[in-house]
């Protein structure tokens, strides 16, 4: 028998995939990536995923959905979650994806790390049935971490796992996992983590603004993940980093009609101005620039503007009033 096996790279991954592995089940990882996931370190999860195929000695395959994930943001059939996330109908395509490969391997189900009752969208009792039925893989899904707290699965009923291997745990509470993980010596694995950054209050109305002004694509949504985020006009955005890293990352994304702010002759941050900018707003982003480095309390800062357009603007830093005004 062999399996594909959903792979985040996680704990509760791993997990389900060791509980098949031990049945004698071939097991094929499938992970996917995206521009919204990882969260944290830049590959942080996809490193996690490769890892973890590695340690259980399975191999991996890797599929980035950023096209048809922007497209499900823009319009779910099943409606968003608390932020942005439209985590129903993105665990619809995963399990069409996962068919496909499935169908490809020559594999006869589907493993998942999923666990009844840990996500409050995409994981309650009456809504697995229909993410597996929509996703063409209706009762084709086992879930050893919570299969004896939900209805058996053809690979249970029909005897290709054993169910009385298999755990029945609810909930998000973290402890079970982390007993069957010393009882399984599955060690090194990362410290449970948001998930999809869609689900992140902060990030998710950036991104639901940049939604409202048709602007949610994926050179926007990478920007989406670094800096502060200040809304001039509907085509006019300014981004400030927050620290080195940042700044760095915001060098990276800038693309050729964007505006790099830098001040002169203090240590601070770099600005992304994104969009038509007249000679009032980018005032005011050299402005904010320089009320977020070390001249915040100096008179007058000369920044720096490069891109189309060069210059050197005197400011005086922005007022906290002026930075709520503008904030996204």
């Amino acid at each position: 028998m062999k399996a594909v096996a959903l792979l985040s790279g996680g704990l509760d991954s791993r997990l389900a995939v060791r509980l098949v592995l031990d049945q004698g089940i071939e097991v094929h990882g499938l992970h996917f990536t995206s521009i919204f996931v990882p969260c944290g370190k830049r590959g942080e999860e996809t490193q996690q995923a490769q890892k973890a195929a590695e340690h259980l000695g399975i191999p991996l395959t890797m599929q980035d959905v950023t096209d048809e994930l922007l497209a499900l943001v823009k319009d779910p059939p099943h409606g968003h979650g608390g932020g942005l996330n439209p985590c129903i109908d993105c665990r619809i395509m995963q399990f069409r994806r996962a068919r496909r490969l499935m169908d490809e391997l020559g594999a006869q189900f589907i493993v998942t790390g999923e666990v009844l009752g840990q996500r409050p969208m995409s994981q309650r009792k009456g809504v697995l049935p229909v993410i597996e039925r929509e996703g063409g893989v209706e009762g084709l899904v086992l879930r050893p971490l919570c299969a004896l707290a939900i209805e058996p699965s053809i690979p249970e009923k029909e005897g290709w796992v054993d169910r009385e291997k298999l755990k029945g745990f609810t909930g998000r509470r973290r402890t079970p996992q982390i007993a069957l993980a010393e009882e399984l010596n599955v060690g090194d694995y990362p410290a449970p983590a948001g998930g999809c950054r869609l689900t992140e209050p902060g990030y998710a109305k950036r991104a639901r603004d940049l939604l409202k002004h048709g602007e949610l694509d994926a050179p926007n949504a990478q920007l989406l993940q670094v800096g502060r985020h200040f809304r001039f006009g509907p085509r006019s955005r300014l981004v400030v980093g927050r620290d080195e890293a940042e700044n760095t990352r915001i060098e990276e994304l800038a693309r050729e009609d964007d505006r790099l702010l830098i001040a002169r002759d203090f240590p601070g941050p770099t600005s992304l101005a994104r969009g038509p900018f007249d000679e009032e707003m980018l005032r005011l982003a050299a402005r904010i620039t320089a009320r977020y480095g070390k001249g915040r309390d100096a008179d007058e800062v000369e920044v720096e503007v490069s891109g189309p357009d060069v210059a050197v603007l005197s400011v005086a830093p922005a007022e906290d009033a002026e930075l709520d005004e503008w904030r996204i």
